[in-house]
């Protein structure tokens, strides 16, 4: 019984998953063909290509993966005195919100034109999704539910019409698909812009340089010196840092002249006997 039970649990939870993932707005629908009220609020009249039409509310099924089978009655409105003829436009929805196929008849005098089963089963038309693929399966129909509408030489106002009231009442439907399958992505606003692979500078701010350059005028510090570490090197003509003051020129002053040497003396030495006279330099 527990088994059971928590099978039974589990079907509804995946029933209820389904119908929420993709869905008709029967009342956005039934809005854009005048709205629900005829026959009960369930039908909707209105006049197209000089005759009168009502179409029913759609019947929806949900199918075994995820989509839905979409069943819709279209009425040719003829009168007080005549029947009424009726097509049924069936699509097929996938659980991503695409038609996936869809078939149309018309009954007219107790003679029933059934279309062909419209789907994208080529290979160009698997590739084509959401509103291509909608308006390529609705060309196809219309088109070859007008040439079996010709075999059967219709000439009534609002029967040789049926094919475009069908071409209508789809493009409606297909407006009225609502998909919640995903969220779509977060896109930046108009004003936003996409935040860059680095963070830039502020307008008014400039890139620092590589090497900072002394500016014009200034003079780097000699080789066998070094800069503390903040310390730039001043300019010639700044005297607002005392450590950066050049070296004090020494001042000329003028040179003495030589003096001469003081005058040599001489000396006379007289040696007894001899009057002869040797001068000898004195000594400094």
């Amino acid at each position: 019984m527990n088994v059971l039970r928590f099978s039974l649990i589990a079907l509804l939870a995946s029933a209820l998953a389904t119908q929420a993932a993709v869905s008709i707005d029967q009342l956005a629908f039934g809005a854009s063909l005048g709205g629900w009220t005829k026959r009960g609020n369930a039908a909707a009249e209105y006049p197209l290509s000089g005759a009168s039409y009502r179409t029913y509310k759609p019947e929806v099924t949900p199918t075994p993966d995820g989509g839905l089978f979409v069943s819709l009655r279209i009425d040719n409105v003829r009168g007080w005195l005549a029947s009424d003829d009726h097509a049924v436009l069936e699509i097929t929805v996938s659980a991503k919100g695409n038609i996936e196929s869809a078939q149309s008849t018309i009954a007219i005098q107790g003679r029933a034109i059934t279309s062909d089963l419209i789907r994208t089963s080529n290979e160009a038309g698997q590739k084509l999704v959401g509103m291509d693929r909608a308006v390529k399966i609705g060309t196809d129909l219309v088109a070859d539910l007008s040439a079996k509408l010709l075999l059967e030489k219709i000439v009534e106002p609002g029967r040789v019409s049926y094919p475009a009231v069908l071409r209508h009442n789809y493009n409606l439907l297909f407006q009225a698909i609502r998909s919640d399958a995903g969220p779509a992505p977060d896109k930046p606003a108009s004003g936003d812009k996409p935040a860059a692979a680095a963070d830039k500078p502020a307008s008014g701010d400039k890139p620092a340089a590589a090497a900072e350059k002394p500016a014009d005028g200034d003079k780097p510090a000699p080789a066998g010196e070094k800069l503390t570490n903040g310390d730039k090197p001043a300019p010639a003509g700044d005297k607002s840092n005392a450590t950066d003051k050049p070296a004090p020129v020494p001042v000329a002053r003028p040179v003495e002249p030589a003096k001469a040497p003081p005058p040599a003396v001489k000396l006379e030495i007289k040696l007894p006997g001899e009057g002869s006279k040797s001068e000898l330099p004195a000594k400094k």
